[in-house]
This record gives structure tokens, sequence and C-alpha cells, in this order.
């Protein structure tokens, strides 16, 4: 006698603890597998394999401006539909590895270009470039056991919002740096309980390029949906970098907006929530890591000012690759995932 199968075991689609698990093939199961993977995407920006915080996710970024949620989702769809049109491995695509470095960079570049449709045009074909890179970059950096991680971006963005200088048609915002040699900083403002609650969440924020409490208060209960862990390691990652910042006598303005703790959140976030198993060695291996990402900002900042372009997510990437290519030696620390 044949065993019945459940319901549940048959259905073709069904929902999981991070987000939906879909084995039909009708195009009805298709279309809801790819928006699957395009919220999985997007809450790989803050490396969660979750659709429900890549949903929230979108929510906080809607709540901030339209014109950067639709950024979001053409980006995260241009660099998925790129793999999955090249034939990348299907569990990869799933996980959204191939869309979160595409949702940056549409984001980024509506960010700091006029909206227009060739700006529309621009951001797809950057989308589909990073996905190019996220395969070049993995094969690469499989060979040292390193992960990407938002390389891709990083270095597809700053190629093309530098080509806007000869591209006349591509016209940049007022939101990019001013190109000019670096100043000696001065003390400026006041910090306030106001300015550390503010700048607290705005780093959280700022991952997506959003300047927003309440878009940084919805990203976090996106990492709480996710995981307790995420969640409580991005809120200290953008509080160290903000201390860092603060005592260092970095300006006010500055430091409410979250500028120097986006980059610490996500190494917080990397290193411990993702790669390491959390004790007390990683905990303070972490802490370090995340200090360090907050001077390599600064640092960063000044060495791009001349050509006026933003460090981005440069200083995270930097880090945990240090970190992470380090951690074999260190015999106390004990990796959790194989980067």
């Amino acid at each position: 006698m044949k065993p019945v199968a459940s319901p549940a075991a048959s259905a073709p689609v069904r929902w999981s603890s991070t987000g939906l698990v879909v084995d039909g093939s009708t195009p009805w199961c298709q279309l809801l597998a790819f928006a699957d993977t395009l919220l999985r995407g997007i809450g790989q920006v803050m490396l969660q394999n979750n659709s429900y915080a890549g949903l929230i996710f979108l929510v906080g970024i809607f709540y901030n401006a339209t014109l950067f949620g639709l950024a979001v989702l053409v980006g995260t769809a241009a660099s998925s539909a790129t793999a999955m049109l090249l034939g990348v491995e299907r569990s990869q695509l799933r996980a959204g590895l191939f869309g979160f470095n595409g949702a940056l960079v549409g984001i980024a570049l509506l960010y700091f270009l006029e909206p227009n449709a060739l700006s529309w045009i621009y951001v797809v074909f950057a989308a589909a470039v990073s996905t190019v890179l996220m395969a070049a970059l993995f094969k690469l950096l499989s060979t040292w056991n390193m992960p990407v991680l938002t390389a891709p971006f990083v270095f597809t963005t700053l190629c093309f919002v530098l080509a806007c200088a000869r591209f006349g048609r591509l016209q940049s915002t007022q939101l990019l740096p001013t190109a000019g040699l670096p100043k000696n900083a001065s003390v400026e403002g006041v910090v306030s309980a106001a300015t550390v609650v503010q700048g607290l969440f705005n780093g959280v924020a700022q991952v997506f390029f959003q300047g927003n409490v309440i878009t940084g208060v919805i990203f976090t209960l996106a990492l709480l949906v996710a995981s307790r862990l995420a969640c409580a390691t991005a809120l200290l990652g953008s509080l160290t970098g903000l201390l860092v910042a603060w005592l260092m006598g970095a300006a006010e303005p500055a430091i409410r907006s979250g500028a120097f703790g986006f980059n610490s959140v996500l190494t917080a976030l990397a290193l411990g929530s993702v790669f390491l198993v959390l004790d007390a060695a990683s905990a303070v291996y972490t802490l370090l890591a995340t200090v360090a990402t907050a001077v390599l900002f600064a640092a960063l900042s000044a060495a791009l000012e001349p050509l006026g372009m933003p460090a981005l997510t440069l200083p995270f990437v930097l880090v945990v690759w240090v970190f992470v290519l380090a951690s074999p030696l260190f015999t106390r620390l004990r990796l959790a995932v194989n980067p």
C-alpha cells in the first residue's frame, strides 16, 4: 500500500520560516518564485536570506521615497534576471545572492543621477553588469574562501558614476561630494541625546542610502523578523560607528545622518551574526572590526574626495575581507558558515 502524501508536502507553493518554497513549474509558480527571489535579494543587502525581511526593507524604502523603492525593484530584477538567463546555479539565484548588488546599484545610481528614461536604462545595464562582476569575484575569491559581499556594487557604481563625467546626457545631482583636496576637519555642532537616537537608526537606514529615522526603525524591525541576533548586532554596529565618530570629533550633522554608522552595521552583521560563531572571542573580534570600519570610512572618504566620489560600502568590504582572511590563524575563532 502506497503512503498518502500530506497536503503540505504535495503543495506546489508553501510558506517556510524564510519565505516561499515553490515546487510547481506552472507560470504562476515561477512568477511567485521570482518575486520571492527578488525579496530575498533585497534582504541579502543586510545578509538576510529572508523574503519577509526583504519585503519590510522594501516598505521602509518606499516610506522614504517612491523613487528609491522603484530603483531597488528595478535593480534587483535586472541583476536577478541576468543571472537566471545566463544559467546561474538555481540555489544561489533563489537565495538572492545575485540580486542584492543590483538592488544597491539601482538605488545608488538613482540617488546620484537625475531620474529620466536614459538613467533608468543606465540602471538596468549597470545592474546586469554587477551580476557578471559578482560571478567573476565569486570565482576568484572562492580560491581563498572569501565572501564577495557588496564589492560588485561598489566597483560598478563608482565606475558608472565616474563615467557620467563624459556622458553629457546623464546629469548628476548635487548629492555627489564636491571634488577637491581633503581639508582638516573641525568639531562642528553639539552631540545631544537626539543626535544619538537619530544617528543610531539613520545608520541602519543608510545601508540603503535612506536618511530617514522611521525607515531605520522599519529596517530594524525587518532584521528582528529575520533574526534577533542580526537585529542586535546591527544596532550595536551603528552605535559603535556613531561613538567612534563622536569621540574622534566628527561633525554633528554627519553623526546624526548615520554616515559613520552604515558600514559598521554591515561589518557587525557579517562577522557577528553570519560568518563567526558567537562567543567572547568573536565578540571582541567583531567589535575591533566594527571600530576599524568607522576609521576606514573616514580615511576612504578623504581619499576619494579629490574625485568627488563617495566611499559607499567599500570600508565594510575591505575590513571584512581582511578579518575573514585572518580568522583561520586565530584558533579561538570558529567559522559559523563557509564564506
